[in-house]
């Protein structure tokens, strides 16, 4: 509990509502109606966005029929997406009330509040039935949570049998030197968990879960930060960025975390499991 308290601390960074109301009209959106492109630069706060976003869900089958459960939902982006896109019903999990108040905000102006249920809460303690669930999604999370058996216990016990749990999670890279620290999940060492890809793949199995892919993305995190640093030199730093949920130290964040991938400590890593059964 006390670390949820403290992720949910690092995560609220006051009146946020306000700041990206303030960065889209600077942008030149109403954000009364912003329109789902007008809010991707700030609600998909994951390595690549929402090239990551799709990258991962390419790979899936997802249709209107099916039921997503989104962990660590923010602000409700990969929820809308979702939506959006494909049509899926979406409940989204987050311990910050900010975000899931932001979110749920968000999703009253764009007319998504009967497709998605953003709830404030733990993905530890899901509140959602047993075998519920079609596909569970998980954008860059699990950095946050030290209980990562409990997590993927939590994650199969919603999972319908077929059922498939997709995750891009920042993990430990071969390189055993220590982190630099801030980065964007955590202030210091004690709030940031980054485990190897085999303590997931150890907590999927103790769980009933096979992993059915498995795909380094560390190439592509230092080319979309290559680009978005030479835009950023180009045309300076745009309204609506993922730079309004990570206070002041945002620039040193970033570049924290490409030094870490750069140097080897830690990777960005897509997994895709599924629950077995018909």
């Amino acid at each position: 509990m006390a670390l949820e308290e403290d992720v949910a601390r690092h995560y609220t960074t006051g009146d946020l509502l306000g700041r990206i109301d303030a960065a889209l009209r600077e942008a030149g959106a109403d954000p009364a109606y912003p329109g789902f492109d007008a809010l991707k630069g700030v609600d998909e706060f994951h390595t690549g966005g929402i090239e990551a976003t799709n990258a991962l869900l390419d790979q899936l089958e997802i249709t209107p029929e099916m039921m997503v459960v989104d962990l660590g939902c923010g602000l409700g982006g990969t929820a809308r997406h979702l939506v959006h896109r494909y049509g899926a019903e979406v409940r989204g999990i987050d311990l910050t009330p900010a975000f899931v108040e932001t979110g749920r905000a968000l999703n009253e102006r764009l007319g998504l509040a009967d497709r998605i249920t953003l709830d404030l809460g733990s993905v530890l303690d899901l509140p959602y039935d047993e075998a519920s669930a079609d596909l569970v999604t998980m954008f860059h999370v699990g950095m946050n949570i030290a209980d990562k058996d409990r997590l993927f216990a939590q994650v199969a016990r919603v999972l319908r049998p077929g059922g498939a749990f997709a995750l891009f999670d920042v993990m430990r890279g071969d390189a055993e030197d220590d982190m630099a620290f801030p980065v964007p999940w955590s202030e210091a060492p004690e709030t940031s968990h980054v485990e190897d890809p085999d303590t997931y793949r150890r907590a999927a199995f103790s769980a009933g879960l096979s992993e059915v892919l498995e795909r380094d993305r560390k190439e592509f995190a230092l080319d979309y930060f290559a680009r978005v640093f030479r835009h950023i030199e180009a045309e300076g730093l745009p309204p609506v960025g993922i730079h309004l949920l990570m206070r002041e130290t945002a620039r040193e964040k970033i570049r924290n975390y490409v030094a870490n991938v750069e140097m080897g400590r830690m990777a960005p890593v897509e997994m895709i499991f599924r629950k077995g059964g018909i």
